[in-house]
């Protein structure tokens, strides 16, 4: 406890907090000062009891199957009036140095019990406890940062003071995006299932599947075209359609030999859950180099799915949120095979509820979510347009199927060599 508490209290003035405040992507952003002035207005108006949970410890595995069950605990331990608001710490422009956890906002009329919980939270080598306290004025506030003693008691380490902070450029989550939520080589994703193997036993199985040539090295003989497109844009109907028309192989991503995992790596936080499917992409790359040398390739999804996906999840808000067009983290792996071309079909909203409706099939968690969620399809549909080398070639999936499967088929005479 205290080589971590060290090691933070260092750094600890130079961060910025950021509190998700609503779905809709308001973020109340404040830093810190030794010197007492005044917070931000929002802040001002806070009535409740305030606290910070950050999920900090040193090992990765750990701390993100930490976070990803801190909700749940909180809200079973804590009492019923306690307000959860998701918040991260960074340091500005500093890579990798996010924190994440959860800023409670306590109306309840048991402050002992909601100390009590955070107490014995901020014992554990995982977790940074913080209190917030409203000076006299109701204009000031401090943070105050604790820290376990000797004797197994939580005493104040640090006292700050709550000001306004900087409007940042990007999200916070930007930060740490990279081989976390998106994976750009091979070696990064492999490595997260190798910390993860004495917990996860399954992440052996997968990395045994996972073979050790480079495809990006080998051109394909033949042309690789990847159909991509959020669920009931038609992606399975023009697959088929395609292998048809051009005698083609059709191979989907993931691959079905990662089915008898899926629904282990689904419940676990995202960075091994991203991990598991950035996998899929390399076996998939293996098996599209292997069909090129024969035939044509169709590819029913592939990594812009899991870049898109990762990125419009990983951030909050509109799509202005997304890190920006351009950014290195829309840049294709350098060590995964290219496609010759990549096919995006859009969908009018009402069409694509109405298509699943009638498909009367279930969704994954992040398909239910861009049901709900206009803003997270948003999101989405602009990370793949964002992806580069190659991007997509959106395609409109509104007319008939076979009027798109023409439409297609332009593109591939125009695009690949055949």
């Amino acid at each position: 406890m205290a080589k971590r508490s060290m090691s933070l209290l260092g750094q600890w003035s130079s961060r910025v907090f950021s509190i998700d405040l609503d779905k809709r992507g308001a973020l109340l952003n404040f830093a810190l000062t030794e010197k007492p002035q005044q917070a931000p207005e929002t802040f001002r108006n806070i009535q409740e009891r305030c606290y910070s949970v950050l999920v900090c410890g040193d090992d990765r595995i750990q701390s993100a199957r930490f976070y990803w069950g801190l909700e749940d605990l909180l809200r079973n331990e804590l009492p019923a009036e306690c307000e959860l608001l998701p918040v991260s710490s960074y340091l500005p422009h500093v890579k990798d140095s996010l924190i994440r956890g959860y800023f409670l906002k306590d109306a309840s009329e048991c402050p002992s019990l909601t100390r009590r919980v955070l107490g014995a939270l901020g014992l554990s080598e995982q977790v940074q406890v913080c209190s917030y306290l409203r000076g006299p004025d109701g204009g000031r506030w401090s943070q105050q940062l604790w820290s376990g003693s000797e004797n197994q008691n939580m005493d104040v380490s640090k006292t700050c003071y709550v000001v306004p902070s900087e409007e940042a450029n990007y999200h916070p989550s930007v930060l740490n995006m990279e081989n976390s939520d998106v994976f750009y080589c091979r070696a990064e994703a492999c490595k997260v299932l190798q910390e993860s193997c004495d917990i996860i036993p399954e992440s052996r199985a997968v990395l045994e599947l996972v073979g050790k040539t480079d495809a990006s090295r080998h051109s394909p003989d033949f042309p690789v075209v990847v159909i991509e497109g959020l669920d009931a844009t038609g992606k399975t109907t023009l697959t088929e359609s395609l292998r048809e028309a051009l005698g083609a192989r059709l191979l989907r991503s993931p691959p079905q030999c990662l089915s008898p995992w899926r629904a282990v790596f689904d419940r676990e936080p995202p960075l091994i859950r991203r991990a598991f499917y950035a996998l899929g992409n390399y076996i998939t790359a293996e098996q599209m180099g292997k069909e090129a040398s024969q035939a044509p390739v169709i590819v029913d999804r592939y990594w812009h799915s899991t870049a898109s996906y990762a990125i419009a999840t990983a951030v909050s808000g509109p799509v202005s949120s997304l890190p920006p067009e351009g950014s290195p983290l829309f840049r294709w792996p350098p060590d995964l095979l290219q496609p010759s071309l990549v096919v995006l079909l859009t969908l009018d909203p009402q069409e694509r509820k109405r298509r699943l409706e009638a498909r009367g099939q279930g969704q994954t968690d992040e398909e239910q979510e861009l049901d709900h969620n206009l803003l997270f399809r948003l999101r989405v549909e602009e990370a793949y347009r964002r992806v580069r080398g190659p991007a997509c070639v959106v395609v409109d999936a509104g007319p008939s199927a076979d009027k798109v499967l023409q439409q297609v088929l332009l593109l591939i005479k125009e695009h690949c060599r055949l």
